[in-house]
């Protein structure tokens, strides 16, 4: 048990430190419309980090902690960077957004009691009984996924 709690206290620690991180790396950057990845620009990457924040796991979190066994859509990427996409949106407005969400999100993990990590949801694809836990784990990858690609730009 005593690793399971200081491995939580860790993806605690490491999903503020990769936002706050995630954000200097786009700040760092002389032109945010800089191509990184493909087609993708930095400001592509940084809108799209913050709406998959706000749009799936950190509302997934959000939810299966608030709600009793909620369900989720999937969630398509390229379709909603298709429709939601706004270029012309400052950079420091998109990231300072989704710091302020990643935040939040570390604060109610600090809070939650140890049973609440295994408040359970379900994905209309990946399935049932998939947990808080699981949620902030994926919100971590999906920031340092992007983090190592624009580390890369």
């Amino acid at each position: 048990m005593k690793e399971l709690l200081e491995y939580r206290e860790k993806l605690i620690i490491r999903l503020e430190e990769a936002a706050r991180e995630f954000c200097k790396v786009c700040e760092s950057f002389d032109d945010p419309f800089t191509k990184v990845d493909g087609d993708w620009t930095v400001h592509q990457i940084a809108g799209h980090t913050r709406d998959v924040d706000l749009h799936v796991y950190g509302m997934r979190i959000r939810r299966t902690l608030n709600e009793e066994y909620p369900t989720f859509a999937s969630f398509d990427a390229d379709q909603w960077m298709a429709s939601e996409y706004k270029r012309d949106e400052p950079l420091k407005t998109i990231l300072d957004g989704f710091l302020a969400s990643m935040v939040e999100v570390c604060e109610l993990l600090n809070r939650l009691p140890q049973e609440g990590w295994s408040r359970l949801s379900r994905h209309e694809s990946l399935g049932n009984e998939l947990t808080l836990q699981l949620w902030a784990e994926r919100s971590l990858a999906h920031i340092e996924e992007h983090l190592k690609t624009l580390k890369k730009g």
